[in-house]
């Protein structure tokens, strides 16, 4: 039953493109569009409960309803995020620590559960649940955790996406020329990589003076969807490749 991709390096490449795409669309529709932080997150909320049910009654893996409920999350993160730092009024660094607690939460309801943690081995839909649960709320946290690195650590947006960048660097390392546990690795990267995409969504559409590049949340949007749906549509080919008949004799 296990309907999640292999995690290889165009995973991580397609995690940050989806996770930077809903920076920029989840600013362009509360901000740009100027529907707020509050009724967006009822809208994405609404996106992501329709995308999550058509992923877990799904049969197979298909890489197009994956990386749907992945953007999905992605974008809801990011207005819920604003929504309590913002709206609520917590600020950054609360948003982050109680997002954190959430966090940790989910994985010991998910280990507590009997169902194992690693990606890999998500065999039920109970697991995959948990699975959905711990990326929201990680892309949730994310959101956070780049806001409060670009706004008010004093990094910047491109100082944050470096700083972040590097972190993750150094996960890398440690998975390869160390003992900590390979789950543990990939979820903290997991979380990583949303504030990466976070620093890096705002590094593109914020103006020139504040530090970023100025492209715009329509203009960054339309780009990073386009590369997002290549690689889509590459993962679509190869999946239907692998498993036209014969394929398997012949491999």
């Amino acid at each position: 039953m296990n309907k999640l991709p292999q995690i290889t390096l165009a995973f991580w490449v397609m995690k940050i493109c989806a996770t930077t795409l809903g920076e920029t669309a989840g600013d362009l529709l509360s901000m740009t569009l100027n529907v707020g932080y509050a009724i967006s997150s009822m809208i994405l909320i609404s996106v992501f409960v329709l995308t999550l049910l058509t992923q877990l009654f799904s049969k197979t893996y298909n890489p197009v309803l994956y990386w749907l409920v992945i953007l999905s999350t992605s974008t809801a993160g990011t207005t819920l995020s604003d929504f309590m730092d913002r709206t609520l009024g917590l600020g950054y660094a609360t948003g982050s620590l109680i997002l954190v607690s959430m966090l940790i939460a989910i994985f010991a309801l998910w280990k507590w559960s009997g169902e194992s943690l690693n990606v890999s081995q998500v065999q039920s839909r109970r697991g995959e649940m948990f699975y959905w649960m711990a990326i929201l709320f990680s892309n949730t946290l994310g959101t956070a955790l780049g806001d409060y690195l670009a706004d008010d650590s004093g990094l910047g947006f491109a100082g944050g996406a470096l700083f972040i960048g590097a972190t993750i660097g150094v996960v890398v390392l440690a998975r390869y020329f160390s003992k900590i546990s390979s789950v543990l690795l990939f979820w903290i990267a997991f979380v990583l990589t949303r504030p990466f995409g976070a620093t890096l969504g705002d590094f593109l559409t914020k103006p020139l003076d504040k530090g970023g590049l100025d492209f715009g949340t329509i203009g960054s949007s339309l780009v990073l969807a386009g590369i997002l749906v290549a690689m889509i549509a590459g993962a679509a080919y190869l999946k239907n490749k692998q498993t036209q008949p014969g394929v398997a004799e012949l491999s």
